[in-house]
């Protein structure tokens, strides 16, 4: 499986971003997203994930995102979708996609390139 993310850019506060990454490979070899960010000095955090596999589509969101980020799907376009809503300074950071091996994305398998946001004024 191969992925690839974009959607980053610059973005005030409060602003709105839509990130994607687009999953090339077989869908029988992974069954979950996840979407990762990395802020410079920072460990890496994990900010939600959501099953490929599964005809809900199940969600999960850091607290930190919770209810400002919303995590979807488009299996016909082989693309998950990040948006994200009323961003903060404290969400700069290089963002990431993950495909995982389970649904609830506990057992990463292979990670796409990251791509920059920064919330400015």
């Amino acid at each position: 499986v191969q992925l690839q993310a974009s959607g980053g850019g610059l973005v005030q506060p409060g602003g709105s971003l839509r990130l994607s990454c687009v999953h090339s490979g077989p869908t029988l070899d992974f069954n979950g997203i996840a979407w990762f960010r990395q802020a410079p000095g920072k460990e890496r955090e994990r900010v939600g994930c959501i099953a490929i596999s599964s005809s809900d589509g199940r969600t999960s969101y850091a607290d930190s995102v919770k209810g400002r980020f919303t995590i979807s799907r488009d299996n016909a376009k082989n693309t998950v979708y990040l948006q994200m809503n009323s961003l903060k300074p404290d969400d700069m950071a290089v963002y990431y996609c993950a495909a995982a091996i389970d649904s609830q994305c506990r057992v990463l398998k292979r990670w796409g390139q990251g791509t920059q946001v920064t919330v400015s004024s």
